[in-house]
């Protein structure tokens, strides 16, 4: 005779199975639990520009904090080309599992009107935080004979195609702010692409090129050691970081207003828990005094928020930026 299960147990069979169930329900669950230990191991921050711009200082002072308050490495990893497509194109395609990051600028909205792309900027990407705002300002080499905007534009007109700007790369946000400035200030100048905003820099320092509108942050310390000029910064209100620069407004170019902005994405299906934690301690951060102050004291201000909110903010950027790309007739190579 075949017993049942319950009857081979020694002793009252509920007594023998109430410790199994337990067992069995803590089992279950635990497994939840495996994004409360998040993250476990490194997490690579894909940065899609070369170092020295400022989406890549950026991500280094949150990527640094972060390791700090998790207990892992947080590393960054720069795969600068096309226009911030070739490090997108990497995280779009990256295993979903809160392991690799991506940060990005105001070209991610861009690119969309750029080129074809092999991923979704919007449906590919699950937005965890805006990490700040931060304005440009309008460098140029010491060496070229102009002051002011209103100089640098009647020289501009005077001498057409002929005065070159850089840029981090064609699409790159330094290149939306230079044609929207090109564009507003009428005038022709030659648009010479590095791979990111650090290159584009050392170029502008070497007096290989006439003019680079780059990020506050990345740009100060040349500005601050006068090794480069700035006529302008290009939002709507002064940067406390440049009380003395006026802005291109004020200086001129009617209308012209650009600030930029970064971001983290994770690629889309990453658990919902591990986009929650990132979006919590990434808050913490941007709060922090220290924070806060350094942020300021390089041009740029903390945003924070919701992944949502941040969805939003790239959705809008898309609708704002087709213009003036279209009018540009800007395209990534």
């Amino acid at each position: 005779m075949i017993m049942p299960p319950a009857a081979k147990l020694k002793g009252h069979p509920r007594k023998q199975i109430a410790p199994l169930l337990f067992a069995a329900l803590i089992g279950c669950c635990a497994l939840p639990s495996s994004a409360q230990t998040y993250p476990a191991k490194a997490v690579r921050v894909v940065v899609p520009f070369a170092p020295g711009g400022g989406i890549d200082f950026m991500a280094r002072i949150v990527s640094q904090r972060l390791q700090e308050n998790l207990g892992q490495p947080f590393v960054v990893d720069n795969r600068p080309g096309a226009g911030g497509v070739v490090g997108s194109e990497v995280v779009a395609t990256a295993r979903p599992d809160g392991y690799t990051l991506l940060a990005v600028p105001i070209s991610h909205a861009a690119n969309v009107s750029l080129t074809k792309l092999s991923f979704d900027p919007v449906g590919d990407f699950a937005p965890i935080i805006h990490l700040a705002s931060a304005p440009n300002v309008v460098l140029v080499h010491p060496s070229l004979p102009v002051k002011t905007i209103g100089e640098f534009t009647r020289l501009a007109r005077q001498h057409p195609g002929q005065l070159s700007y850089a840029s981090s790369g064609n699409g790159s946000s330094t290149h939306l702010a230079a044609e929207l400035f090109r564009m507003l200030a009428k005038i022709d100048l030659l648009h010479v692409p590095y791979k990111g905003g650090g290159p584009a820099l050392i170029n502008l320092l070497g007096g290989q090129v006439s003019m680079y509108i780059g990020s506050l942050p990345a740009s100060l310390p040349h500005v601050r050691s006068r090794r480069l000029k700035a006529l302008a910064v290009t939002s709507a209100a002064r940067a406390n970081a440049l009380p003395d620069v006026p802005t291109a407004i004020e200086a001129g170019i009617a209308g012209y207003e650009y600030v930029g902005w970064y971001g983290l994405l994770a690629p889309a299906g990453t658990p919902a828990a591990v986009i929650e934690r990132l979006n919590a301690e990434t808050n913490k951060i941007l709060r922090q005094a220290a924070i806060v102050e350094k942020l300021a004291a390089d041009g740029a201000q903390p945003v924070g928020g919701t992944p949502a909110q941040f969805a939003d903010h790239i959705k809008n950027e898309i609708s704002k930026w087709a213009s003036v790309v279209k009018y540009a007739r800007m395209r990534v190579d």
